[in-house]
Formats: structure tokens, C-alpha cells, sequence
């Protein structure tokens, strides 16, 4: 434990993981809210904590379950000469998996077309069904974040502390957050394009063409340094605009 808590690149990692799920963790409130506003109102707030709390124990338990299929490097088949393992199945579904939902939300972005509305967020009666209907909301819209967390962390407690600070951020900071996030999209097209690219990443990886990690963390840290400048001269230029 103490060379995980020693190891820069095993923090590099959990900020990069909490940062994701930071970010695409917004659209889970937005539905969070749907399902909760079909309760009465003195136990919205109630549910909404609740639901959160048990969701991230659902994102948990699909972590360690595909963390545990990617342990799996027994051979199953071959496919050209190169023998597939259940962990390179996974690799290879979950790159592309991340590679068709991290663009098709890019161009929904770009296009500026509104969520479609989604089938869990039909009326609840009870507070069970509300509390249920979270914990399905939490595992449809997290399962990209959760394939791209198996795919950067080698050790599943950095996976896990990183989904544990993301819900804590949300717990606390999710009205706030929210409204930031709304205000700059671009923050939420970075994320995606992170997403895209440990997608790219893990189909690689499980076609046996290694890339070092060095280079995809040096692409994401350079494009938030960018990210952060740009924002920077957004801000100023809006105070500028304010004094004149």
C-alpha cells in the first residue's frame, strides 16, 4: 500500500480517473433529479442522497467484476494467429464501446441536439422504485467512465478510490459543479475526448499493440493545461468586457 501511496504515476492516474468521473457523472444527476422529483417533497433530498450512495456501490461491483474478467489471460480462441484471452475481450469490447459513445456524444455536442429522454425516467410510485431506478440510471450512464478506469488503473484500489471521490464531489458539490460544467462545455468535450482516446487505447492493448501510458497521460495532461488557459482567457475577456 505504501508504494501505491509513493508512486506519482499511481496519483497522475487518480486524478485523471476522478476527473472523469467528475465530469461525466453530471449527466447521472440530471436523471438522478428526473426519478426523485416523482416523490413527495420532503423525501426527494433523502433519495437523492441515498440513491447516489447506493449507486456507487453498483459502479463498485461492475468495476471489480470486469477488473476480474480482465485478470483472465488464458487463451480462449485464436483470431489470426494471435490467441484472445478474456481479458483481451474485454479490452477490445470496452475500447469499442468507449469509441462509438465517446463520439456519438461529440457529434450530439457539436450538433447541440438535446438528450433524448431516457426509459428509466418514467414515474416511480414508491421510494424503493425511485431508489432502483437510480441504481439502473447510475450503471447505463457510468458504465464508459468504469471501461476507461479498468483500462488506465492497474490496481483496483486507485479504481476505486477514484469513484468514491467523484461520488464524495457530487454528493457535495453537485448543484455548483452542474452549473460550471453548463457553462463550459468544452470541459465536458475534453472529457469525451479522453474518453475516445483510452478507447482507442484499450482496443490496442487488446489487439496485443502496447502503447506506453506515458504518452496518453502527456496528451490529456497537455490538452487540460490548454483547456485551463483557454478558460482563463475566457474570464479575463468577459471582466475586460464588463469595465468597458
Amino acid at each position: 500500500m505504501m508504494e501505491l501511496l509513493t508512486d506519482p504515476q499511481v496519483w497522475i492516474t487518480l486524478i485523471t480517473l476522478s476527473a472523469i468521473e467528475i465530469v461525466l457523472g453530471i449527466d447521472n444527476l440530471v436523471f438522478i433529479s428526473i426519478a426523485v422529483s416523482k416523490l413527495p417533497a420532503h423525501q426527494r433530498e433523502v433519495a437523492r442522497k441515498f440513491g447516489i450512495a447506493v449507486a456507487c456501490i453498483t459502479r463498485i461491483m461492475l468495476l471489480l467484476t470486469l477488473a476480474w474478467l480482465a485478470g483472465l489471460t488464458t487463451d480462449l480462441f485464436t483470431l489470426f494467429g494471435q490467441g484472445i484471452s478474456v481479458r483481451d475481450l474485454v479490452l477490445i469490447v470496452g475500447g469499442l464501446f468507449l469509441l462509438v459513445k465517446g463520439t456519438k456524444e461529440i457529434l450530439e455536442l457539436v450538433k447541440g441536439e438535446p438528450d433524448s429522454e431516457d426509459v428509466h425516467t418514467r414515474p416511480a410510485v414508491s421510494f424503493a422504485g425511485v431508489i432502483a431506478q437510480i441504481a439502473v440510471i447510475d450503471i447505463v450512464f457510468s458504465l464508459d467512465s468504469v471501461i476507461a478506469a479498468v483500462g488506465m488503473a492497474n490496481h483496483t484500489p486507485v479504481m476505486v478510490a477514484a469513484i468514491l471521490l467523484a461520488v464524495a464531489v457530487m454528493l457535495l458539490a453537485a448543484k455548483p459543479l452542474g452549473q460550471f460544467i453548463d457553462n463550459n462545455p468544452t470541459i465536458k468535450m475534453l472529457a469525451l475526448a479522453f474518453i475516445v482516446a483510452v478507447g482507442a487505447y484499450l482496443l490496442l492493448d487488446g489487439f496485443e499493440m502496447h502503447i506506453p501510458k506515458g504518452y496518453l497521460y502527456g496528451a490529456m495532461g497537455f490538452s487540460a493545461v490548454v483547456e485551463c488557459l483557454n478558460l482563463w482567457a475566457k474570464k479575463r475577456a468577459s471582466q475586460r468586457m464588463l469595465r468597458e
